[in-house]
């Protein structure tokens, strides 16, 4: 399936590699998948502006999430910095539940892997809800670009 063309997308996305440390297999895989998914299909643009595609990279400075968002060519559209303390017990309970699915998946039977995997994809709504909230007067993005970038956030927020 061939992603549409639109401007408001996404077409680059890069996560700082000094920002997330040596994360598990699994952890890499879901960071792997959450990207290649955003890239294939997603809905973005920084309040006001259709002038894109757009390539957004994610870090973490003193702490803090930072979105850095740029036109396909290079040049800056805008930087957005938020506060990781509204995602924390979020992510830490999102991936204390990943680790229960894994090994789940290696041992459990498929009405426990099924039970774990409702639970894990509820933390991981709560957190895409969480940031649409923190981003709904900067970044415009639907539900499942929002979900794909929790998953990226998570990663960063792991190791930080």
């Amino acid at each position: 399936m061939t992603a549409p063309k639109t401007s408001r997308r996404l077409v680059a996305v890069t996560l700082d590699e000094a920002s997330i440390g040596r994360p598990s297999a699994d952890i890499e895989h879901e960071r792997a998948i959450a990207i290649y998914d955003l890239l294939e299909q997603n809905s973005f643009a920084p309040k006001g502006t259709d002038e894109g595609p757009f390539a957004l990279a994610i870090s973490l400075s003193e702490g803090k999430l930072v979105l850095d968002v740029k036109h396909e060519d290079g040049r800056q559209v805008v930087t957005h910095i938020l506060s990781l303390t509204p995602f924390r017990r979020i992510v830490k309970d999102y991936f204390m539940i990943c680790d229960s699915y894994y090994e789940a998946i290696r041992t459990a039977t498929p009405a426990q892997i099924e039970t774990i995997d409702m639970a894990r994809r509820g933390l991981h709504n709560e957190g895409s809800e969480t940031l649409t909230e923190r981003l709904k007067d900067k970044l415009e993005f639907d539900f499942d670009t929002a979900r794909r970038l929790f998953t990226l956030i998570s990663v960063l927020h792991w190791k930080g």
